[in-house]
């Protein structure tokens, strides 16, 4: 059975791209989207409250935590409904951070097992989910706004565990996601810092052992982590206003820097390594190692070595006078002076990357698109670019002002009713999956304690009746494969997918951006209507375990919603409406239209204890897990509104 939402619920366009194959024929695209209009330059233009003061309904609730959570819960919706937006955000600014360092040292020093990648997407897992901690259930992670932020972040500034070194030292891997976590809500600047001499980044784009030129050896700056610590991080290609729009002289964009900048850029990204590097041991500055017993200086920043730092005064190599970026205000015209440190050159590049005026709408469009819609007005994108600008209290960069103003926006609430054609965003395949695990109360079960032999000795790993180890090779480990997706492994720098992806079709032609889509390929549509979200919606934890299930897998608990499934004997006589109007509320923020719900209740009636599977399964659970894979698979779904 095909679930079509009508025309009025949702754009053409949308239902058609999120089924991933053109069905809406005879679609009419209607109005126009939110006011293109720009606010007055160089008028600061502050975020605008929810013009609602009144507590959030149900469906407010559900619509404001899909946009700062990894899914709704209906305890979540209820604590928001009681504390009102901007409490709840106070909350989860002081709520303590999970962090993936403290599950590796649980792993490693607790169950004296060898961290692996696995376990690196236990930790991922654990803080996505929240919940009780696997080492004390008494510990309840809740910071889940910390997290999704920290998610938003490592789609900006990416690192990748299809490098091979990374992927070696997963240790490297949570030291990077720690650095995302725990800046999520200090200051820009402060992050820019901390990614910038975070080893798996300098791994990655080659800033780490980067030296200074040497003509006699061949040896010359690499350009890697100039170039994308601009283009991606901070200022990207060409001028902005305010709004985000580009700047145009005679019709044309005007770059934001030219490849003479990137250079300079890339001698000053000179002189680092490992934190423990002894030049003088090797022959070579890039001879120097990660530990490959340990990894230990995979978790450390990297070290300074001026002999290796450009600081303009080694003749003739050195470049002399580097010219960074030039705009107005910018300290000393952009000019970096010869005679610096590799620390006071660092500082200085940065602080100039920082205070450029891109930054604002840079930052606050991406940031955006990954909490909140694609296509964000100009004056939405300029109110948020001005909160990054001045928090209020005269301070640039500060990333809890910045998230504040983003959530709170009268578009962010208010979006979806008032400009339906435009607002809204395509769910990335790991936010769907954590939605329902997290709704569905998700546990982990099976497993066992196996030992495993090594050429070094022997360990055990411990997986029986460990509820909160979110492992499995058919669940948590497997999503990757399953629909292109999983932490730190996009393809390359650019992330899974772009910020300015157009998809082709209606969306080219009214001009719209659609990030996710770029990933939405029919093969993983179908994919994850086939196997992904069956996966995840039939496995149970009352199943009964495979014997020779050594790791276990997540799955769900049907039961928390058998008493809304149904109460007598099924049927039309016993009808499943107060399931999906639950559903309704919990996975689609009060926004299910008309039609579906129609649809879905009479589909659901015919469901009745005669569906019992002889006897061995109450046939509520059948209702249950069908209005989950019909919701979860639906497009009314798929685009978050």
């Amino acid at each position: 059975m095909r679930i079509s939402p009508s025309s009025a619920a949702i754009p053409c366009f949308l239902r058609a791209l999120a089924l991933g194959m053109g069905l809406a024929l005879g679609c009419v695209a209607s109005a126009a989207g939110p006011p293109r209009v720009s606010p007055t330059p160089g008028r600061p233009v502050l975020p605008r409250p929810p013009q609602q003061a009144a507590a959030p309904s149900a469906a407010e609730a559900s619509r404001f935590l899909a946009q700062v959570t990894f899914g709704p819960t209906d305890a979540d919706i209820t604590q928001l409904q009681a504390m009102g937006y901007t409490a709840w955000l106070a909350d989860q600014f002081t709520a303590p951070a999970t962090r993936r360092m403290d599950y590796r040292n649980w792993v490693e020093n607790t169950l004296h097992e060898p961290f692996t990648t696995d376990h690196m997407l236990e930790a991922w897992w654990l803080g996505a989910l929240g919940g009780p901690d696997p080492a004390d259930p008494g510990v309840i992670h809740r910071d889940q706004l910390r997290q999704r932020v920290a998610f938003a972040l490592s789609e900006i500034f990416v690192v990748s565990t299809k490098n091979t070194l990374i992927d070696e030292f997963p240790n490297g891997q949570a030291y990077f996601y720690d650095v995302l976590v725990n800046d999520a809500f200090a200051n820009y600047r402060q992050l820019l810092e901390d990614v910038t001499l975070s080893p798996a980044m300098g791994v990655y784009l080659n800033m780490l052992s980067n030296q200074r030129a040497d003509s006699t050896k061949n040896i010359h700056p690499d350009e890697n982590y100039a170039r994308e610590s601009n283009q991606l991080f901070s200022v990207g290609l060409t001028m902005l206003n305010q709004d985000g729009s580009e700047q145009l002289v005679d019709g044309q964009p005007v770059p934001t820097y030219t490849q003479d900048t990137v250079k300079a850029f890339a001698h000053v990204f000179t002189g680092w390594n490992w934190s423990d590097c002894v030049p003088a041991d090797h022959d070579n500055f890039s001879d120097c190692e990660v530990d490959w017993d340990t990894g230990a200086n995979m978790q450390q920043p990297m070290a300074a070595f001026a002999d290796y730092h450009d600081n303009g005064t080694r003749a003739p190599d050195d470049l002399s006078g580097k010219q960074l970026l030039n705009y107005a205000g910018a300290a000393n015209g952009g000019l970096l002076v010869d005679g610096g440190t590799p620390q006071s050159d660092l500082k200085f590049a940065l602080d100039n990357i920082f205070n450029h005026p891109n930054v604002g709408p840079f930052i606050a469009r991406q940031l955006i698109q990954r909490l909140v819609t694609s296509n964000p007005s100009p004056a939405y994108a300029q109110r948020v670019a001005a909160a990054f600008n001045d928090n209020g209290s005269g301070v640039r960069g500060d990333l809890k002002a910045v998230v504040s103003a983003i959530l709170l926006d009268d578009e962010a609430r208010n979006g979806a009713r008032k400009y339906p054609d435009t607002f809204g965003k395509l769910r990335e395949p790991l936010l769907r999956l954590s939605h329902i695990w997290r709704a569905m109360g998700a546990q982990h079960r099976c497993g066992h304690d196996t030992l495993r032999q090594t050429d070094s000795g022997s360990y055990t790993e411990h997986y029986a009746n460990r509820p909160y180890r979110y492992a499995g090779w058919y669940s948590a480990w497997a999503t990757n494969y399953l629909f292109n997706q999983q932490p730190l492994y996009a393809n390359s720098v650019f992330n899974f997918f772009t910020p300015g992806f157009v998809p082709p079709g209606e969306m080219t032609t009214k001009k719209l951006y659609g990030p996710e889509f770029q990933i939405t390929t029919d093969s993983q549509v179908a994919e994850v209507t086939n196997d992904v979200l069956p996966r995840a919606m039939w496995l149970d934890v009352n199943d009964t375990c495979d014997a020779d299930d050594d790791y276990g897998n997540v799955a769900i608990d049907h039961a928390r919603d058998l008493a809304l499934a149904g109460s007598g004997q099924g049927g039309p006589s016993d009808p499943a409406d107060r399931l999906v109007d639950a559903y309704n509320v919990r996975f689609l923020g009060g926004q299910m239209s008309a039609y579906m719900r129609t649809t879905l209740i009479n589909y659901l009636n015919r469901i009745d204890h005669w569906w019992d599977n002889n006897g061995t399964q109450d046939w509520r659970i059948a209702r249950i897990q069908r209005a989950l894979y019909l919701i979860f698979t639906s497009p009314e779904y798929a685009i978050q509104k």
